[in-house]
């Protein structure tokens, strides 16, 4: 009897998997597309003003996924305060998946790595977390 319920669990577990793989896909790209035509615009500034606000965004670093809602929402605030962050696509193997387990501890996006000037590294996971630091930034330039 065991046997047999180990068999459905792991049948219906597989199924279940598959099943949110096959929805996950189209809603990514509809997420994408309205991204795409909904892009908001970047503001307009004074060469300085821009250089100095790029000087503290050089520490930073988005880890992130194409179609994922949360990222796409802290890249929304990125371009909407005129920020310029490096992105790291952690899909698939690579280092960057890598690189976000080891030192942030989990596989979790987005997360925004900040590397301060001391050279110590802080590693912020949520997305209304992020989306306010880098307000905080915008705001003290």
């Amino acid at each position: 009897m065991v046997a047999v319920l180990k068999h459905i669990f792991k049948t219906t577990l597989e199924e279940n998997c598959m099943l949110m793989s096959m929805i996950r896909w189209p809603i990514g790209q509809l997420i994408l597309l309205i991204n795409f035509i909904f892009s908001p615009k970047s503001p307009k500034r004074a060469v300085t003003e821009q250089s100095k606000l790029d000087e503290k965004t050089v520490g930073l670093s988005l880890y992130q996924l194409p179609s994922c809602p949360f990222c796409v929402k802290v890249r929304r605030s990125i371009k909407r305060e005129g920020l310029k962050i490096e992105l790291r696509t952690i899909s698939g193997k690579n280092d960057y998946r890598e690189e976000l387990i080891r030192e942030g501890g989990k596989r979790t996006v987005p997360c925004l790595r900040i590397e301060k000037a001391d050279g110590q590294v802080e590693w912020l996971y949520e997305s209304s977390d992020v989306v306010a630091h880098l307000q905080n930034i915008t705001k003290a330039a």
